[in-house]
């Protein structure tokens, strides 16, 4: 069995002490440090550009799993391999010509994955999913942190993973939102690989610590 992992979302890092929160992830058990880019338009709220990817990329020590939440995510492809983006998730919502895109990333020298909207059926990854490094599947509506997880998530997991197996693809599934110690293992149960956390991690006492339950609590 394949090792879960985690990718603490940097979203809900202190941004007074970024490098401090970069730091922790790159000492902990986490293995992939996990970069939202929202730009107010494909999503609700506006989070951080390249500088800020630039900064965490200088002090991160583990890959930059970079999650696109912008409407043309093909115009900035070149940019986020420069910057140094390891994984490149585009939504399947905002791509006209997602095998292109895929392409596009892949010829970047990153990992390509799709993420799915709460609403959007995994039955349409059908045709690209053996182009796919990675799916991100929305346990919330995309925009904002600290939002209650949508239980409809665990069939969608289970229904992606059939897809997976039949169509002999090794695409790995990433749960992004209102992922907490409670739903962890459930999670893991029904087929997810990765695991992003951002407020359970950094709203706790000890992050580092709740990486480590995280990781343990989902392969127990």
């Amino acid at each position: 069995m394949q090792k879960l992992k985690i990718a603490p979302s940097l979203l809900a890092a202190d941004f007074g002490n970024l490098q401090r929160d970069v730091e922790m992830v790159n000492e902990s058990e986490a293995d992939w440090h996990h970069i939202d880019v929202m730009d107010g338009v494909f999503v609700p709220n506006i989070s951080y550009g390249m500088p800020v990817v630039k900064a965490i990329a200088k002090h991160a020590t583990k890959p930059l799993d970079v999650h696109l939440m912008i409407v043309d995510p093909d115009r900035y492809i070149k940019t986020f391999a420069e910057l140094g983006a390891n994984i490149l998730s585009v939504h399947y919502e905002a791509c006209t010509h997602l095998h292109r895109t895929l392409q596009a990333i892949k010829t970047e020298g990153m990992q390509a994955g799709v993420a799915l909207n709460p609403h959007t059926s995994v039955q349409l990854l059908e045709d690209t999913i053996q182009d796919i490094d990675i799916v991100c599947m929305m346990s919330v509506n995309p925009g904002f942190g600290g939002q209650s997880f949508i239980e409809n998530t665990y069939e969608k997991v289970r229904a992606l993973k059939l897809l997976i197996e039949r169509k002999g693809a090794s695409t790995l599934i990433e749960i992004d939102g209102g992922v907490t110690s409670k739903n962890a293992k459930a999670l893991s149960d029904a087929g997810a690989d990765i695991l992003v956390a951002g407020s359970f991690v950094f709203n706790s006492e000890n992050p580092a610590q709740t990486i480590s339950d995280l990781k343990t609590i989902a392969v127990s």
